[in-house]
C-alpha cells in the first residue's frame, strides 16, 4: 500500500485568528469567537485537490485548565469544519491535546505525539509531509516527526529553525506547490488557479 502525503496544521494563528485576552493572545473559547483567516478554507480545499490528507494538530490546554469543556471544543471544531466545507475542502481529522500545559503528556506539542499517532492511523509518509505552524513548538514537533516545516510568520525564523517561512497559509500553499513540483510529484496546475 502506498503511503500518503499529509499536511499537519496548527490551529490558532494559522487557520484562525487568536483572541485578545488579559495576558495577550489566547485561543477562542466559544464557537462565536472562532474567526477563520481569509483564504484559509480555499487553501485547504486546494491541499485536498493535490491529494494531501489534511490534519489539524492543536494544543488546547484550556480544556484541562477549565476554560472550556470538551463539548465546547467539539462545537468550535464543528464550526471550523463547516467553514472549510463551504469552500469545498475538508479535514481528514482534527486532533487536540486537551491536557494541562505541564501535564507532561506525549501528545502536547512540542512533542510529536499527535503527528505520529495520525501518521500511523492513516499510513502517512512523514518525510513527504509538512507541518505548518506559527510557534517554535510547532516547528519542533514537525522536525521531531521528520516532516518539512513551514513557519507562519512575518518576522522571519525562530529558535528551532523551520525549513521555510511564509506570511500566511495561502502563501504556504503556493510554496508547497512549488516544492512538490520541484520533487516531480504529480500536480494538477488548475487546482491552484
Amino acid at each position: 500500500m502506498t503511503r500518503k502525503r499529509a499536511i499537519f496544521l496548527d490551529r490558532d494563528g494559522v487557520i484562525n485568528q487568536p483572541c485578545e485576552g488579559k495576558r495577550g493572545n489566547r485561543p477562542p473559547n466559544t464557537p462565536e469567537e472562532l474567526q477563520v483567516y481569509p483564504g484559509v478554507a480555499e487553501t485547504i480545499a486546494k491541499f485536498n485537490g493535490l491529494g494531501f490528507l489534511v490534519f489539524v494538530v492543536t494544543n488546547q490546554g484550556g480544556v484541562g485548565l477549565g476554560y472550556m469543556t470538551e463539548e465546547t471544543l467539539s462545537r468550535i471544531h464543528d464550526k471550523l469544519e463547516n467553514e472549510v466545507e463551504k469552500a469545498g475542502g475538508h479535514f481528514t481529522e482534527i486532533m487536540a491535546c486537551t491536557h494541562k500545559p505541564r501535564a507532561n503528556c506525549n501528545c502536547r506539542k512540542p512533542k510529536p505525539g499527535m503527528l505520529l499517532t495520525l501518521a500511523q492511523k492513516y499510513n502517512v509518509d512523514l518525510e513527504r509531509s509538512y507541518m505548518i505552524g506559527d510557534r517554535d513548538m510547532d516547528i519542533e514537533a514537525g522536525k521531531a516527526a521528520s516532516t518539512t516545516t513551514i513557519l507562519i510568520s512575518t518576522k522571519g525564523k525562530i529558535g528551532h529553525t523551520p525549513d521555510h517561512v511564509s506570511p500566511n497559509l495561502s502563501s504556504a500553499g503556493k510554496l508547497i506547490f512549488k516544492l512538490e513540483k520541484a520533487l516531480n510529484n504529480p500536480i494538477d496546475n488548475s487546482i491552484l488557479t
